[in-house]
């Protein structure tokens, strides 16, 4: 494929399934209003910050209905997907309907939005979006599609390109593909739940070479058209962020809240089994805690009981939805790194604290940053923008997330939460900005702007005519790499020379050797983990780390990587790791390596058997006898 611009070239040769379609259809409400809708000043006035927070209205109904999902773009400008499918039970997505994405703009810089822009309105099933690469990079199940507008016009160059399908979207309506958002990897990161089961690839794939996926973070690879299932288990996961050292982590519904999403893990699950019958044993949430009083009390006793003061205590119920980790600059310093998500029955953000952990994280309880009085708030996701305040989209409905009491269409709103008097943004267009502008960007301390300059960059390194411009980006780039004191901008600068191609292999390899356990670890997974089979000098190079490598992040990393090398190439780093006592107990690390070889235990009995003995790892050595007993 050309280099020119892959994107481009898929939608030449893509077929697209979309016809014309009539004029947008005027979605029903189907619920029956027993309480009243506030006024969004009632809904203001009642909404409890802490002190030195302001809350104000963005945007609300007629201009926004049904926003289940929302991104920004270079230009700082806010976009919107709006779900009117979402329908009762009995009817799961009603096929009448037509869901569409909007754009708003807040051209003073007053908290309010000033111009409202239709960019499509032909979607169904609509969850979530993601602009990059000239378009748009939609979520409609059973599709990920691509709207093209290479221009930037708001207006589509075409029809839509549907780059994989397979999703199901006949069985569940909450569990299904969500998520889009860009990764420091240059990859597309999405989410699936756990009630549908989901045969995903390219159009026109066999059956049988299709992807299986139940409750997961997958991942798409822009430019070389890679779909991958980065880690399995849990429920319903309806957010995920990345903290400062491009840890990954995200949300779920009723056995527990978060969860750190290592490559190849495979976590609790709310009910079923994994396709995989020899994982023998499966990985808890990172949290400490719960949102509700789960000694007393069952997940479903809310409907039953109201909220009780001991799960009001906690966080106020089971049910989580969008997430995001703090990293702008308007909201005070000891917000940085938390991490803030929607509790949808408790009507509030419940706030936690990352820390490290043994060989992984803890996630601990903070107090409850925000609760809302307004029966109608169903806080859905939130995201901090260019001037660092953040965003919330409020579907605006009294029903549940199942609804099975019909569902209220006409109502929406979107809230900004501010500290103090926000700095009016210091960029405007970033697509404007020259590369080694955008590049100094990875260094800002609103990470909005470091993402946004990434991925612009990331798209200029597909196109021939960048070339020459980049050398100089690159350039810089490998200088705070090596110079830079700051780890995160160490950080930034490899990814942003990684989605440019300004890194080979033995740059990386000569990081592996690094201090730091972040630098190490992001070696480790852009050598080995990209999408691409290692060679054997990279196989060499991290079998020698693992024989020496003190940090316990870094190992669960090295653990994540096994499941990339051939099975006879496992054993060496897996023995290395295994040998170590420190991390014997960790939740994570044994689980990850027993992941990792189990594939290669059937094939090996000599070797399985020799690390069953040299291991400092009870439970490994359990599973390995066991592994050897059964076909």
């Amino acid at each position: 494929m050309s280099k020119s611009n892959p994107i481009i070239a898929i939608i030449i040769l893509g077929t697209s399934l979309y016809a014309e379609l009539p004029s947008f259809p005027s979605p029903p409400d189907t619920q029956e209003i027993t309480i009243p809708l506030p006024s969004t000043e009632k809904a203001l006035a009642e909404m409890k910050l802490p002190e030195g927070f302001k809350a104000q209205l963005f945007a609300s109904e007629p201009d926004v209905h049904q926003p289940i999902g929302m991104t920004w773009d270079a230009r700082g400008r806010l976009w919107v997907a709006e779900c009117y499918t979402y329908a009762e039970s009995r009817i799961n997505y009603n096929r009448e309907l037509r869901d569409r994405i909007l754009i708003f703009e807040d051209q003073d810089n007053d908290g309010r939005f000033d111009k409202r822009t239709v960019f499509w309105d032909k979607g169904q099933c609509l969850t979530s979006m993601a602009v990059g690469f000239g378009g748009v990079w939609v979520t409609c199940a059973p599709e990920l599609l691509f709207i093209p507008d290479a221009d930037g016009d708001d207006k589509p160059d075409g029809e839509p390109v549907v780059l994989l399908d397979g999703w199901n979207d006949g069985r569940v309506r909450h569990n299904v593909v969500n998520g889009l958002k860009w990764g420091p990897d240059g990859w597309l990161y999405g989410r699936h739940g756990i009630q549908a089961l989901s045969t995903v690839g390219k159009p026109g794939t066999p059956e049988e070479k299709r992807k299986k996926l139940k409750c997961c973070i997958w991942r798409y690879q822009p430019t070389r058209h890679i779909f991958e299932i980065v880690c399995e288990g849990t429920t319903n996961s309806w957010g995920h962020d990345w903290d400062e050292h491009g840890q990954l982590f995200f949300i779920n519904t009723v056995i527990g809240h978060l969860w750190h999403a290592v490559p190849g893990a495979y976590f609790k699950r709310m009910h079923g089994k994994h396709f995989n019958p020899h994982l023998y044993e499966l990985i808890e949430q990172t949290a400490d805690h719960y949102h509700w009083d789960k000694g007393s009390e069952k997940w479903g006793d809310l409907k039953r009981k109201g909220m009780t003061s001991p799960t009001d205590a906690a966080g106020g119920g089971h049910a989580h939805c969008g997430m995001m980790i703090y990293q702008g600059e308007n909201w005070p310093e000891k917000y940085r790194g938390r991490l803030f998500t929607f509790n949808l029955h408790g009507r509030r953000i419940n706030s936690d604290r990352l820390e490290r952990k043994g060989a992984g994280y803890v996630g601990l309880h903070e107090p409850d940053f925000m609760k809302v009085k307004d029966p109608w708030f169903r806080g859905i996701e939130m995201t901090y923008g260019p001037d660092g305040t953040v965003f919330l989209l409020d579907w605006s409905d009294i029903g549940e997330c199942h609804e099975n009491d019909g569902v209220h269409r006409s109502s929406g709103r979107i809230y900004r939460i501010s500290h103090g008097k926000p700095i009016k943004p210091l960029h405007g267009d970033l697509g404007k900005l020259s590369s080694l502008k955008l590049a100094r960007l990875q260094l800002s301390t609103n990470e909005w702007y470091v993402r946004k300059a990434r991925l612009i960059l990331q798209e200029r390194a597909t196109k021939d005519n960048s070339a020459t411009d980049l050398t100089e980006t690159r350039r810089y780039l490998k200088e705070v790499v090596s110079q830079n004191p700051s780890i995160s901008g160490k950080l930034r600068a490899l990814w942003t020379l990684h989605v440019i191609a300004g890194i080979d292999e033995k740059f990386l390899l000569q990081l592996l050797g690094h201090k730091n356990e972040h630098v190490r670890l992001w070696a480790i997974r852009l050598l080995a983990d990209d999408g691409q089979a290692p060679n054997n000098q990279i196989l060499k190079a991290i079998n020698q780390l693992a024989a020496k490598e003190p940090s316990g992040l870094v190992q669960l990393y090295l653990a994540s990587v096994l499941r990339n090398f051939p099975n006879e190439k496992r054993w060496n780093i897996a023995t290395h790791l295994a040998g170590q006592k420190k991390f014997a107990g960790d939740p994570m690390l044994p689980l990850l390596i027993w992941y990792g070889i189990e594939p290669a235990v059937p094939g090996n009995p000599t070797n399985a058997l020799k690390l069953a003995k040299s291991t400092q790892m009870p439970r490994l050595r359990q599973f390995i006898s066991r592994r050897l007993t059964e076909n």
